[in-house]
């Protein structure tokens, strides 16, 4: 059975596919770039990457005609895109009318669910989406959810993140709106049990977990998981922009997905009752049991996606491909190399570079201009990095996303997400046993000129100890 996916590279898209994988199907994973294939995947037997933009028809071609079903798992929540109801609405008309051409029996889509008259922008999208896709003539299922809770997952790094930092919170009126979290795991449960099932065709259901809570009870009972004693106050005051801009600055999120957030955390979200936990054999786990199943696996540093390294939160428009080569001219440079003493040790350091592990050398100034970036509205250094000692192309390193790394080739390469007047790459390669570091940076006008020479005396002794930091076993 051939199966296609898109939003191969998103939070659920990389947790469905080794699911897939195990029940012996055949995969078509749809990506934006081939360069984002994920490493643990390529060369599988029976995974096809293919690069295909919904946005841009002429590559739909690349889709094979003998496809058996497929998953709709394209959502723009985080992007920064004030247009992403007309994106969203765009991506899903193309697929519709493609898919629609090959022997695609059935199309499962993940929505949210849509059950109140006053529907946030992202909700409304979401429910418009759903429409859009039913008008095809293959068979629609589809799944609607709330709160999905995971490691990595926007909502649960956003709770975790008030949790651990805040003893007591003075909070929006919307954390008294009701909701029914579910497990991540269960949602794939629901995603992969549903393949051709001809009786969940043309149909759609609200998937939820077992329990009602309000998101002050989402938080106090995060909290008693984690040990911690919190105190929660509620003001009416509050405005939306206020309330976004609090979770951007406590938060790891970025503001346009607290923007979104905040719209739809005004907006109860209770599931209709149906027989669908019953027709594919799942009982949903307690929300406190995801919560706990979450740090498990985070414990166990084998978190398999988040929702930082999703390719709409990034600041590239186009091909990550476009950017492998940091351009020549009219760039400031700072080239630097070394001899190694142990390569392999090297290697390792450049692979753990950044998050918990730092920058190798001057990591206060580091943190200051990650702090000076937010108070500018980028991500500063919040961000950190999904996994400890693995990196693969499009993941996020603090304000950085990786553009390329290979390993055999010994060569990462990193475009910047900070707000800067110009673009910058920093790029570390080993060749002839020796690190070359290279960070180039293109001025936008005058001000990027001015900003270049600014920090000129900090790269000086910052680019060179952390060359000399890195090289060191």
């Amino acid at each position: 059975m051939k199966i296609l996916i898109t939003g191969t590279t998103g939070y659920i898209g990389l947790r469905l596919i080794p699911v897939l994988l195990q029940n012996n199907y055949e995969l078509v994973c749809c990506v934006r770039d081939l360069n984002r294939i994920p490493e643990d995947y390529k060369g599988h037997p029976n995974i096809q990457f293919i690069e295909v933009d919904f946005l841009k028809p002429e590559t739909f071609t690349n889709i094979p005609n003998n496809i058996n079903a497929a998953y709709y798992l394209i959502h723009s929540m985080s992007s920064t895109s004030t247009s992403f109801e007309t994106l969203e609405s765009s991506c899903a008309i193309n697929f519709r009318d493609y898919i629609q051409k090959t022997k695609c029996k059935q199309v499962i889509y993940l929505s949210g669910i849509v059950n109140d008259e006053h529907l946030s922008k992202h909700l409304r999208s979401r429910k418009k989406v759903e429409y859009i896709l039913s008008q095809g003539t293959y068979n629609l299922t589809t799944f609607r959810a709330g709160i999905i809770v995971g490691s990595g997952s926007a909502s649960f790094e956003i709770i975790r993140d008030l949790v651990e930092k805040l003893p007591v919170m003075i909070t929006p009126k919307w954390l008294n709106t009701k909701t029914q979290p579910i497990a991540v795991s269960d949602v794939i449960s629901f995603l992969s049990k549903a393949l051709l099932k001809q009786e969940l065709f043309n149909n759609s259901y609200d998937i939820t977990g077992p329990e009602t809570l309000t998101y002050k009870q989402m938080l106090l009972q995060f909290a008693n998981v984690r040990g911690f004693n919190r105190y929660i106050l509620t003001i009416p005051i509050m405005t939306p922009k206020l309330s976004s801009y609090w979770l951007y600055f406590v938060t790891t999120t970025s503001y346009a997905l607290a923007v979104n957030l905040v719209d739809s955390m005004k907006v109860e979200i209770i599931g209709k009752p149906s027989n669908i936990n019953q027709l594919l054999g799942i009982e949903p786990i307690p929300y406190q049991q995801a919560v706990d199943n979450a740090f498990k696996i985070i414990e166990q540093n084998a978190i398999v996606s988040s929702w930082k390294d999703a390719i709409n939160s990034t600041k590239l428009n186009d091909s990550f491909g476009k950017h492998i080569n940091p351009p020549q001219y009219g760039c400031f440079k700072d080239i630097r190399s070394a001899t190694i003493i142990n390569e392999e040790a090297t290697l390792a350091k450049i692979w753990a570079i950044g998050g918990e592990t730092g920058w190798y050398y001057g990591n206060f100034l580091w943190k200051l201009r990650g702090y000076i970036d937010l108070l500018f509205g980028g991500v500063g250094l919040r961000r950190g990095r999904t996994h400890q000692h693995k990196i693969q192309t499009g993941d996020v390193i603090d304000f950085w996303r990786v553009i390329y790394a290979d390993k055999k080739e010994k060569k990462l390469l990193l475009h910047a997400e900070m707000k800067l007047p110009g673009e910058a790459w920093l790029e570390f390669k080993i060749a002839n046993n020796k690190l070359y570091q290279k960070a180039v940076f293109r001025p936008k006008g005058l001000y990027g000129r001015l900003y270049w020479y600014s920090v000129l005396p900090f790269h000086g002794f910052i680019f060179k100890g952390m060359l000399k930091n890195i090289i060191n076993p």
